[in-house]
């Protein structure tokens, strides 16, 4: 599973926005004119202590979010994209290798059209360094086509699940499913300025069919053969993959999602 959802090392984890996807929706806002810098950083902070962004060609020291914020735009940053990659399945990463694998470590990076650079964090306690790197922007997402692919997944996972009769959940999966529902109904728990309802309503499912998949894959649940644990697990691995793009596209620059606007 990606350090999106095994930061925290609990189920806890799962049930907060990761920097990353903060960090790509109000940078967009920004971008687009819908915020400035100082609205974004705070956004993007969050509840954490601290952020610094570390390898800026303009600012040799590590540069605090707004500072960084103004840098970017100033390098001719014009959109954030959201990157969310697990071992064989790179989702949101064009290149280099170097870029690519220091993604995959985290789990989660952010990557900048017209400015050739990405940026992967690096969670220290309650606070985010992120690190700047040569990087390639990726081809836009597809939301219509990634929130299909997720819900046709979540339909394949239930079915799957229910004719192994493996679904059960230990009492405290089930109690933390109660907080689960509550993904993206909190105060500064959705996207920023520009993004269509539809996108919001993506991430939101997105997050939380990523939070019950982590939540399920914590044991084999009541499977009794290897069999079966095989057949659980690729079933809950093929949401969290489905989960992972549709998150991507709903955190895509909005005019690239919705080009009709």
């Amino acid at each position: 599973m990606s350090g999106l959802l095994l930061r925290s090392g609990t189920l806890a984890g799962v049930l907060t926005t990761a920097a990353s996807v903060r960090f790509t929706v109000w940078t967009n806002a920004m971008l687009a004119g819908a915020c400035d810098p100082d609205t974004a950083a705070r956004r993007i902070l969050a509840d954490d202590v601290g952020h610094h962004v570390s390898g800026l060609a303009a600012h040799p020291a590590p540069a605090t979010l707004p500072v960084a914020l103004n840098l970017l735009r100033t390098a001719g940053a014009t959109q954030a994209h959201l990157a969310l990659p697990v071992p064989g399945d790179p989702i949101g990463l064009a290149g280099p290798p170097p870029f690519n694998e220091a993604a995959l470590a985290s789990g989660e990076a952010v990557l900048l059209t017209g400015t050739d650079i990405g940026l992967v964090p690096a969670y220290v306690g309650p606070a985010v360094q992120w690190m700047v790197l040569p990087a390639s922007s990726p081809a836009p997402a597809d939301l219509g086509e990634a929130d299909r692919g997720l819900r046709l997944a979540l339909i394949e996972a239930a079915e799957s699940l229910a004719a192994l009769d493996v679904a059960k959940w230990k009492p405290e999966v089930a109690d933390a499913l109660i907080d689960i529902r509550r993904i993206g109904s909190g105060k500064g728990d959705d996207l920023a300025p520009g993004y269509e309802t539809r996108a919001v309503k993506a991430a939101a499912t997105a997050r939380r069919c990523l939070a019950i998949a982590d939540a399920a894959l914590d044991d084999d649940g009541a499977a009794v053969t290897g069999a079966e644990a095989d057949a659980r697990r690729r079933a809950l691995l093929d949401l969290a993959a489905a989960a992972r793009r549709a998150l991507v596209a709903a955190c895509g620059p909005p005019s690239v999602n919705h080009p009709s606007r």
